[in-house]
């Protein structure tokens, strides 16, 4: 199995550390669910997951390689941040065929075609601009976007933010056929319910450091996802 794994990583801004000495490792196969209160480095640590961010001290390791910015493995990344990261102007076919273009791939429209179809854009007017879709539609067109290349590593921040309960239940099919896949699934999240329905992985920060770090199948109880980041953020 494939994993990434974290090696006493931290993260320092000026004189604010945002990590500290995070360690943990994340499985193919499996949805690992990041929770804690604002402020507690989720946002920072899927920074560094996608290597967009370049942690101050310790090492991410995917299998037997380390990450660093410009790392070839970012070619198997795919990412979905608070902000869709669509071009506006360009329609959701012109964005597709754009990012399908810069994957190689050699039928790009016909990759955009069916990618639209999955995430339930199908039927969307040819020629309507991005920048007039709800935020729903745009946030669709971004996880799109980033299952178009079939990544090996998936990272979402809030991906069900921006839907409504059909939204929402649609996502976590969508993620369990990613797990389904042999992915490496990983979501930031508030949303305690969904992410006890969903997660194999239960990771907690607070201030920074690793609160909880447990799986399923070692004895974590999916159902208790509440009690347990209740419990674990109390300050």
């Amino acid at each position: 199995m494939s994993a990434l794994r974290l090696r006493n990583i931290g993260k320092t801004y000026g004189g604010r550390r945002a990590l500290v000495d995070v360690n943990a490792e994340l499985a193919s196969g499996q949805v690992t669910a990041i929770v804690g209160p604002n402020g507690a480095g989720k946002s920072t640590l899927l920074g560094i997951l996608s290597t967009l961010v370049m942690p101050t001290t310790g090492e991410l390791r995917w299998d037997a390689e380390v990450l660093a910015r410009g790392s070839m493995a970012r070619a198997a990344i795919g990412y979905v941040g608070h902000e869709p990261g669509m071009y506006g102007d360009l329609s959701a076919t012109q964005n597709l065929i754009l990012f399908a273009e810069l994957y190689g791939f050699d039928r790009p429209a016909a990759r955009a075609t069916a990618m639209l179809a999955r995430v339930g854009l199908g039927e969307v007017p040819a020629d309507a601009a991005v920048r007039t879709f709800s935020r729903g539609m745009q946030q669709r067109l971004a996880l799109a976007r980033a299952l178009l290349h079939q990544p090996s590593l998936l990272l979402f921040d809030e991906p069900g933010s921006a839907l409504d309960p059909a939204g929402a239940a649609w996502l976590t099919r969508e993620l369990a056929t990613e797990r389904a896949a042999g992915r490496i699934v990983v979501l930031v999240t508030h949303d305690l319910d969904a992410a006890g329905s969903i997660t194999d992985h239960l990771l907690v920060l607070r201030r920074g450091r690793v609160a909880f770090d447990e799986t399923r199948a070692s004895g974590f109880d999916a159902t208790a996802v509440r009690a347990i980041y209740e419990e674990r953020t109390r300050a």
